[in-house]
Formats: structure tokens, C-alpha cells, sequence
């Protein structure tokens, strides 16, 4: 009876964890999406500069994304990702459906039902790609007061979302993972360390080889003087004054470049991020028992991209866009709530190498834009 007591107290206090993330889905996404195209729209007064900085952002994205999906399904169906513990299988895992359902649900009948639940996510994205479009083609002085509220909005879940996850969460978590254990053993571990493996290996071969290549490719540099050059951008670019003096002094780019790309990139330009919750995705869908088509991989990818490009910077808001992308794919049983469990505990130091890779891409754009425009300073850049 005292064990079960125990158990259950963990189970309740893991449940008021995962509750209190659930809770803010809907808003952090609404209003964090909203508040960064109205951002990408404010740039089109520099026209060809901006179309530049957004197609060089995709370029590194779709290639991230691609090596992601293919390295994760490849992992996924050899059952590295798999678990087989009583208890823990899914009965229900997969259901079936017409894929161009998912393309027809992306534009909701009802605001309000969309609001509601937290698995209407793609609806929730298309509404706020659509306001954040509306409200510039009206301007900002007929939508000041509607841009404050949506920002402060955005702030009071981004305090709410530090208090969860600073205060609550390290307890949460302990509880979460204690009940794992106890009732299912360590089998939890074995794909864990090969999700942790796969994840640091794709976000060092991209940073070490997909931004030299990019560089390469698309600015036509030597990608060998950049990539002597990741270190310092990545070790000394956790900060936007910081990364803008790297970025130029470094890296010989236009300093009115990098004013413009940089503040941008922190925003919509997270490709370290998009990796990481493909790779986390799999895993929780291989743990939990559901099976992947092409169709939901992809959708899980473009979640990803959309995701994560209003992520805001704030402690846990990634863990948040990987809750979201798995209501919106309905990967909420038991199994996959444990497995999101573990995430949650292991994940700190890969959100460090991913915050790396995300400031990286930026500087790679920013050398891309710059390169193209005329204004990059190659001897600095070759120095």
C-alpha cells in the first residue's frame, strides 16, 4: 500500500507537470508565430536584402530537416528507437487516415474549437500566419494595440512558461522518471543513449559539415576558413552583442548586415532546433508503439520548420514546440508521455550544441547575404 501510495503522489505530481506544459501550447505558439511574421514583414522594406536572408534560411533548413528525417526513419525502422516492455505497448497507435486530411484541417471551421485543443496545432499556426499577415497589410498604427497585446501575452506565458520549468520542472521530471523506473525498468535507458547519440552526431555533422558546404556552395568561400571559425562563433554567440561583433569582426561581414540578419535569425532561423525535435519526435513515436508513413514525417517536418521558427528564447520553449508537434500528431498515450519524460531529462546539454548550430546558421546567412551584396570584407573573412 505505501509503495502505491508513493506511486501515485509521483504519477500526480508528473501529470500537474505535464498539464501546466499543455497549457500553454496553444498561446506560446499563437502568439509567438504571430510576433515573428510580423517580424519577417517588417523586412520587406529592404527587399532584396530580406528575400536573401529568408531564402538563405530555408536553403540550410530544408538540408537540416533532410538529413533529420532520413538518418531518423532510417534509426526508427531498425527498432533502435523501440521498447518492448509489458505495459508499455501501444494498441492504438497508428490510426489511419487520408493523408490530404491533413491538409484540409490546416484551415479550421471554428476559431474557437481551434483554440480549445491542444491538437488543432497546424490550425493554430495558420491562424497566426494569418494575422500576423493581416496586421501588416493594415500597418502598425492601426494595429498598435492589438501587436502589444498579442507581445505581452507573449511575455506572460514566457514567465509563466521560466516558472515550470526552472521551479517545478527539475521535481517534475525526478518524479516522472522515479515512477518510469520503478514500474518498468531500465529498458527506458538503452534507446535513450542511442536518441542522444544519433542527435549529437547530426547536429555536429551539420555544424561541422553542413554550414562549411553551404558556405561553399552558395557563397562560393573557402568552407576550411569557416569552419576554423565555428568555434568562436558557436562558443561566444550566445549572445545577440556578441554574435553581431563575431559575426563581423571575425567573419568580415557588413556590420549593417549583420545588424539585420542576426536579429532575424534568432527568430525564424532554428535549424539546430528543427533537428533535434524531428530525432525526439521518432523516438517518442518508436517508444510509444506508433508506426511513421511518409505523410506523417513529413508533416512532422514541416511542424518542425513552422515550430520552431516562433520559438522564443526562453528556458523550456523548446520542450514546449516538441509537446505541441506530438498533440498535433496525437502521440499523447501513456508510453509517449514517459518517453517525453526522459527527453525532458537528458535533453540540457544537446539544447546547448543546438543553440550552437541555430547561432552558427545564423553567421553562415549572414556571410551568404553579405557575399552576395558585394559588402563582405574577405580579407578579414580569410585572415
Amino acid at each position: 500500500a505505501g509503495a502505491s501510495s508513493a506511486l501515485g503522489l509521483f504519477y500526480l505530481a508528473g501529470q500537474m507537470f505535464i498539464r501546466a506544459l499543455q497549457l500553454v501550447i496553444v498561446p506560446m505558439v499563437f502568439t509567438s508565430i504571430t510576433l515573428a511574421i510580423g517580424q519577417i514583414s517588417d523586412t520587406s522594406t529592404l527587399g532584396r536584402i530580406s528575400f536573401k536572408c529568408i531564402k538563405g534560411f530555408l536553403i540550410c533548413s530544408f538540408f537540416a530537416l533532410l538529413l533529420a528525417c532520413v538518418c531518423g526513419i532510417v534509426f526508427y525502422n531498425m527498432g533502435v528507437f523501440h521498447i518492448a516492455v509489458d505495459g508499455l505497448e501501444s494498441v492504438s497507435g497508428s490510426a489511419g487516415s487520408n493523408p490530404l486530411l491533413v491538409v484540409l484541417n490546416v484551415i479550421p471551421s471554428n476559431i474557437a474549437s481551434t483554440f480549445s485543443s491542444n491538437t488543432a496545432v497546424l490550425a493554430v499556426v495558420f491562424l497566426a500566419v494569418s494575422l500576423g499577415l493581416c496586421m501588416k497589410t493594415l500597418g502598425e498604427e492601426k494595429t498598435a494595440t492589438l501587436r502589444k497585446l498579442i507581445q505581452e501575452l507573449n511575455d506572460v506565458v514566457i514567465v509563466f512558461l521560466n516558472f515550470v520549468v526552472s521551479k517545478f520542472g527539475p521535481v517534475a521530471i525526478f518524479m516522472l522518471l522515479t515512477r518510469t523506473f520503478a514500474s518498468y525498468g531500465v529498458e527506458h535507458l538503452k534507446p535513450a543513449v542511442a536518441y542522444v547519440i544519433l542527435t549529437v552526431a547530426l547536429l555536429l555533422i551539420f555544424l561541422i559539415i553542413g554550414y562549411p558546404a553551404f558556405i561553399a556552395i552558395f557563397a562560393h568561400l573557402d568552407p576550411f576558413k569557416f569552419a576554423k571559425k565555428i568555434t568562436r562563433v558557436a562558443v561566444f554567440g550566445f549572445s545577440l552583442p556578441l554574435n553581431v561583433k563575431t559575426t563581423v569582426e571575425e567573419l568580415g561581414v557588413d556590420e549593417k548586415i549583420a545588424s539585420f540578419v542576426l536579429p532575424l535569425g534568432m527568430t525564424i532561423n532554428m535549424n539546430g532546433t528543427a533537428i533535434m525535435q524531428v530525432i525526439a519526435t521518432l523516438f517518442i513515436a518508436g517508444c510509444a508503439g506508433y508506426s511513421i508513413s511518409f505523410t506523417q514525417l513529413v508533416v512532422i517536418a514541416l511542424l518542425a520548420l513552422i515550430a520552431s521558427a516562433g520559438t522564443p528564447a526562453a528556458p523550456g520553449s523548446g520542450a514546449i514546440i516538441l509537446f505541441t508537434i506530438l498533440s498535433g500528431l496525437g502521440y499523447v498515450n501513456d508510453a509517449a508521455m514517459l518517453a517525453y519524460s526522459l527527453i525532458l531529462a537528458i535533453n540540457r546539454p544537446i539544447e546547448m550544441l543546438v543553440t550552437a548550430l541555430n547561432v552558427v546558421g545564423d553567421s553562415a546567412t549572414s556571410i551568404y547575404v553579405a557575399k552576395s551584396e558585394g559588402v563582405l570584407n574577405e580579407d578579414v573573412y580569410n585572415a
